[in-house]
């Protein structure tokens, strides 16, 4: 199969981009028989889709933090291929019933936060349940009675690969269901999915394909389902080179989630795979948007050669998302890699301040006499 084409084919034109609220999608639940099981903090609806005939339950959610909204627009764009007249669509339908929340946290969403609305973060509300969206969540799920849980997230570019300079582009996690991070079967299907994935995911980007932290958290969703005996992966999206809008991660998304279902009904789950799952490297933070090497600055009166790094951070302005670079490290930084990387050849760092890179400080700076940095990037 050829997942690149079948992506190009239905992916949804009309989401693209980082913010992505209530008001993108609606348009598109309107053409779906959806329904709305409550209401969020702020009074915003929640939506649930259910389809299909097939005996395998699989509930899938997505954007439980607000501002993590590739695996939305991946959601989407398998959207359009399970109601297409598709064999490959028709036979989703066929083999499963699925049920999805494609925004759990609408408020978040809107406001461009991790949380919700009470400055709640959701995934740490399992045990306590303190928060509607985590209530009807939860509600769902005991409702719905899932074969298994895909729970649909996007992660910080800072992650890579392990220590390899490769860049985490999706990132899996089979989640632990005690301390011990024992394996049972319901782990270890979750497991063999994810290296089912991981193997077609190669093929596009090789190497770029990391395993979560396993710490178990009962408050975390991932480990509460699993504990409750349902093979829940977590899915985080990453970043790609020169991909801040996520577009190609979105379509990486889609193939592991096409990838993973046709797992599920075509394979039969009974070989121990966990060894391979524990072969795909973890998720290692060594990652900068900004890296700068052997820059010279004066510290008290002395000239030392240094490096300093900056992320960017992402601000809402205006109902845009905005890219604000800001110094986030100084020193050796060693074993560290940049998404741009910039060797200064140990010239002078002067900026508008005390000529010394702070932490927090906009990345707007020059380097000698005429090299000059604004909002991290060489203009």
């Amino acid at each position: 199969m050829d997942y690149i084409e079948l992506h190009k084919q239905f992916k949804e034109n009309s989401l693209f981009g980082r913010y992505i609220t209530l008001k993108d999608i609606e348009p598109l639940l309107a053409k779906l028989p959806v329904d709305i099981i409550g209401k969020s903090v702020l009074g915003k609806p929640i939506y649930k889709f259910t389809i299909g005939s097939g005996e395998i339950k699989v509930f899938i959610w997505s954007q439980m933090h607000g501002n993590e909204s590739t695996t939305t627009k991946a959601l989407f764009d398998f959207f359009n291929l399970i109601n297409s007249s598709s064999e490959q669509g028709q036979g989703f339908l066929k083999e499963f019933t699925f049920c999805f929340i494609p925004m759990v946290n609408p408020d978040g969403a809107e406001l461009y936060t991790r949380e919700n609305a009470n400055k709640v973060d959701l995934n740490r509300d399992s045990i306590d349940l303190s928060q509607p969206e985590s209530q009807l969540l939860r509600q769902i799920f005991n409702e719905f009675k899932p074969d298994y849980c895909f729970n649909l997230h996007d992660q910080r570019t800072i992650f890579g690969a392990g220590s390899t300079g490769n860049v985490a582009t999706v990132s899996f996690l089979a989640p632990s269901f005690n301390e011990n991070r024992d394996i049972n079967d319901v782990r270890l299907k979750a497991m063999q999915i994810i290296v089912a994935m991981n193997k077609q995911l190669q093929n596009h980007i090789p190497n770029q394909v990391a395993r979560f932290d396993d710490s178990f958290n009962a408050n975390c969703i991932g480990d509460q389902f699993t504990l409750l005996g349902v093979p829940t992966i977590l899915f985080e999206a990453g970043h790609y080179p020169d991909d801040y809008y996520r577009e190609y991660t979105r379509k990486m998304i889609f193939i592991a989630l096409v990838t993973g279902l046709q797992h599920i009904y075509e394979i039969d789950i009974v070989n121990d795979e966990n060894a391979i799952y524990f072969e795909i490297p973890k998720n290692n933070l060594i990652f900068y948007d900004f890296l700068y090497k052997n820059v010279k600055i004066n510290y008290d009166g002395k000239e030392i050669i240094t490096n300093f790094a900056s992320h960017y951070k992402e601000e809402l302005v205006n109902g845009k998302i905005q890219f604000n670079a800001y110094v986030t490290e100084i020193g050796d930084l060693k074993g560290k890699f940049g998404h741009y990387l910039y060797n200064a050849h140990k010239m002078i760092y002067k900026d508008s301040f005390d000529n010394i890179p702070k932490i927090n400080q906009k990345a707007n700076f020059s380097l000698g006499k005429v090299i000059k940095f604004e909002n991290g990037v060489k203009i």
